[in-house]
């Protein structure tokens, strides 16, 4: 796992200092510089694009993934690269047509509880395409196993310019409109900057002759459309849903639960970068003994260090909550439950990889059609109820029931499980560790508290955790920056 260690602890180091950026953001720059209003429209038009996003990709993004590997001639695969950056054009123009045509209708409808939404669909679409090509340009370099600085791009870059455009706003440079339309613009530059750094690793060599597994890769694409948005459907439908039943401002307040929250997979989405063009090649390859080694090393690697992250969250939670303006604490229970959720994707490993790279992604697209009509119907039943408890809730048994059926599905068809008996320890250290530090706190500032309760918590649980040699990788990661032997 020497490569995918090494991308994935650089691409660990950017994509915490995204989220640091972030965090800055979410939780103080945005609810201090901008109305509640303004903030939970920008929350609900990032999540409705990103639901777009896959369509809009025609799931391109993971078609280069899962056959540039399988094509063995310049040709063939300049062909299938020529293909692969026009294909998403063939939704997004009929989509902008469709659009046109019923804008008026569209708006009405996402404008019924909030009618600012309205102003603002065409925004949506705009981010939808541009997030689009963002990841079909970093898929293109994630088959060079370069995915360094795309995941800086990814995390860092876009958080860097909505900070800056937000402190526009406060010294009033620019209006809320404006920076409205320039957080959209960010996202439109880190595409370009994705693109130009793409090509350079890979000129594109445009070739539009005959592609011999043409049907294969098309019946793949239009499948794995649907499984990927049926992946962000689950993640971000909670949003979009609120924002129709509940006052905008209120997914503002969601939308901060849900980050502090998110924090957990951001190893899982940093080491994904490095996994996928490895679990694809190792399946092209029918490499069965290394992808069952990928499997149970990447979830081990991923519990432990999302478990360190999670008790980070919920044991300083209280504190954290103090440290922000009064009316988005009623994310407490929003924060525990998604926490929990993300917990679980990160034991999952590269389970999903392993899936939508294999033979059997149409199994897995009907279980998750299920599951999205199952998300939906959850959360109209749950946010009428409990608002954004009730979304939370909806969003958890979703996913634990989503993951649950992967899991099984992986061990009935591969006959590889994620779980060990080290599994069972990390499980037993989490539940004593939260036993132990939830209810002590220092008598100090929220922020101090903090910063002391977490340093004493991390010590506790890496210490054990090497003891334990539940992980071989972390165990030598620990000793290598601890300067252990």
């Amino acid at each position: 796992m020497g490569i995918v260690t090494n991308q994935s602890f650089k691409n660990t180091i950017t994509t915490y200092l995204g989220f640091a950026i972030g965090a800055l953001n979410t939780l103080y720059l945005y609810a201090f510089f901008i109305s509640d209003v303004h903030y939970g429209l920008i929350s609900f038009m990032l999540s409705t694009a990103t639901i777009m996003m896959p369509l809009m990709a025609f799931g391109v993004h993971n078609t280069i993934v899962k056959f540039y590997s399988t094509f063995k001639t310049k040709n063939s695969l300049n062909s299938f690269l020529t293909l692969m950056l026009f294909l998403p054009l063939a939704l997004i123009i009929p989509t902008g047509l469709i659009g046109a045509l019923a804008y008026e209708n569209i708006a009405s409808l996402l404008s019924q509880k909030n009618p600012i939404i309205g102003d603002y669909v065409w925004y949506i679409y705009f981010a939808a395409i541009v997030m689009a090509y963002f990841e079909v340009f970093f898929a293109w370099a994630k088959t060079q196993m370069q995915t360094v600085f795309g995941n800086f791009l990814k995390e860092v870059f876009h958080r860097i310019g909505i900070m800056v455009l937000l402190f526009c706003v406060y010294f009033e440079w620019i209006s809320v409109d404006t920076f409205i339309a320039g957080v959209i613009g960010v996202y439109a530059l880190r595409m370009l900057i994705m693109m130009f750094y793409a090509f350079s690793i890979r000129l594109p060599v445009f070739r539009f002759n005959r592609i011999d597994k043409l049907s294969s890769i098309l019946k793949y694409t239009f499948l794995i459309i649907i499984a990927g948005s049926i992946a962000t459907v689950i993640l971000d439908i909670d949003s979009f849903m609120l924002g129709m039943y509940i006052p905008i401002e209120k997914v503002a307040y969601y939308g901060v639960a849900i980050y502090i929250a998110t924090v957990i997979v951001v190893p899982s989405r940093s080491m994904q970068q490095i996994l996928q063009p490895l679990t694809a090649k190792y399946l092209n390859e029918k490499n069965k003994v290394a992808l069952e080694d990928l499997y149970v090393r990447s979830s081990q690697t991923l519990f432990i260090i999302g478990g360190l992250i999670f008790l980070l969250i919920i044991l300083n939670i209280n504190s954290l909550y103090e440290t922000i303006p009064a009316q988005f604490s009623g994310g407490l229970i929003v924060v525990f439950l998604v926490s929990l959720a993300k917990l679980y994707d990160c034991l999952m490993g590269c389970n999903n990889v392993v899936l939508f790279n294999s033979d059997y992604y149409r199994v897995v697209l009907l279980f998750g059609v299920i599951l999205t009509i199952l998300t939906v119907v959850l959360n109209m039943i749950f946010i009428p109820k409990y608002g954004i408890n009730g979304s939370a809730f909806a969003t958890f048994l979703a996913v634990s029931v989503y993951n649950s059926i992967k899991i099984y599905f992986v061990k009935r068809k591969f006959n590889m499980m994620p779980f060990t008996m080290d599994t069972g320890k990390v499980v037993l250290v989490l539940i004593v560790m939260i036993g132990l530090f939830y209810f002590w706190e220092f008598p100090f500032h929220p922020l101090v508290n903090i910063a002391l309760k977490s340093g004493l918590i991390a010590i506790v649980y890496i210490v054990v955790i090497l003891k334990m040699e539940v992980s071989d990788d972390i165990s030598a990661l620990i000793r290598k920056y601890l300067k252990l032997k």
